[in-house]
């Protein structure tokens, strides 16, 4: 998952919590409390999030990146659409809704996905889930330029540079990147970019949609998953075998790293709020680190921790924003996955 939290009044691929320029009411006395408590369901969405990149690197052991991502994909439409028809949510009507959710459904899914699956096919899982932390920082790059109202401060200018070192530090640019695969890198790198691409498209074109988030996002993901039904027969064969493994991690990427991973993402920014449910991407390296080395005994030199925590550092200045003096503004909302 790559988290970034571009300020929108509807994005979406994200929850709608409720806005901070009005004041909250207390819940009903008939109000539900989640069985589970928050923080733990903070935690069960970063093992999700965090092991995603291990389960791309299984899945393209069996299939090919296209494939993976489609069922990836085909998988996290299925949770979604369920859980739209158990809350009788309707897809969203309008041909120009349609229009602007199938661009959002290319750059935060279809492409960054496919991205991810083929830079894993050369690079470990560890440094893709690295690669992700920096959409952060691509984020507030990109908003400096398309996004007038979003200023540039010393903080968060400062953050870029810094998260820029730790970037040079992960892979080793002293060293002139020896041993590094730097097509398999680019392409991660380019997937955290796509992200705020598609953040920032959603701003301007469906901020303020009456549609919920749910509808939104299942409708995003269902053009998504069309968009590599198409691709995927031109540019791979069937397979002429299904190994169960793959298999497995696709459907798990797919149904908890896609589908479930957003409801429960839902669920903990209208409870807790965006700022604290954002905080759940500075835990995502890490458990990608320690999957991968752990369980795919993949090789961690001292570089890449430490430049990694150099990342998630400058990514957490850069998404710091100036206390509002005269009145509060809506809330920052968070997207994204890996």
């Amino acid at each position: 998952m790559s988290t970034v939290t571009p300020p929108s009044p509807r994005p979406a691929s994200t929850p709608s919590p409720p806005s901070a320029s009005t004041p909250t009411a207390a819940p009903p006395p008939t109000a539900r409390r989640p069985a589970l408590d928050w923080r733990i369901r903070f935690a069960v969405l970063a093992l999700i999030w965090g092991f995603s990149f291990l389960l791309i690197k299984v899945g393209t052991e069996g299939y090919a990146p296209f494939q993976v991502t489609l069922g990836r994909l085909l998988f996290g439409t299925a949770v979604l659409a369920a859980a739209m028809a158990v809350k009788r949510e309707r897809l969203p009507r309008g041909a120009r809704t349609w229009a602007h959710l199938t661009v959002a459904a290319f750059f935060l899914n279809a492409l960054p996905f496919s991205l991810f699956a083929y830079a894993e096919l050369t690079i470990p899982s560890t440094l893709a889930g690295i690669c992700n932390a920096t959409s952060p920082l691509w984020g507030m790059a990109l908003s400096l330029v398309a996004l007038s109202e979003d200023r540039p401060t010393r903080r968060r200018v400062a953050g870029l540079g810094i998260g820029f070192i730790g970037v040079l530090t992960v892979l080793g640019a002293w060293q002139g990147f020896s041993g590094l695969d730097v097509g398999g890198t680019a392409l991660a790198l380019l997937a955290s970019l796509s992200y705020p691409v598609g953040w920032i498209y959603v701003r301007r074109t469906l901020a303020g949609s009456p549609h919920s988030n749910l509808s939104l996002t299942g409708a995003q993901l269902l053009l998504a998953t069309l968009q590599l039904a198409v691709v995927t027969p031109v540019f791979t064969t069937l397979p002429s075998a299904f190994p169960v493994v793959p298999l497995l991690a696709v459907v798990a990427l797919g149904a908890l790293g896609t589908g479930f991973a957003m409801l429960l993402q839902y669920g903990l920014v209208a409870e807790v709020g965006p700022t604290t449910a954002t905080m759940v991407t500075y835990f995502i390296p890490v458990i990608a680190t320690a999957a991968g080395v752990t369980l795919l005994g993949e090789q961690l030199d001292w570089n890449t921790p430490v430049g990694a925590l150099v990342v998630l550092a400058g990514a957490a200045l850069t998404q710091s924003r100036p206390r509002a003096r005269t009145r509060l503004v809506p809330a920052d909302r968070p997207d994204g996955q890996p």
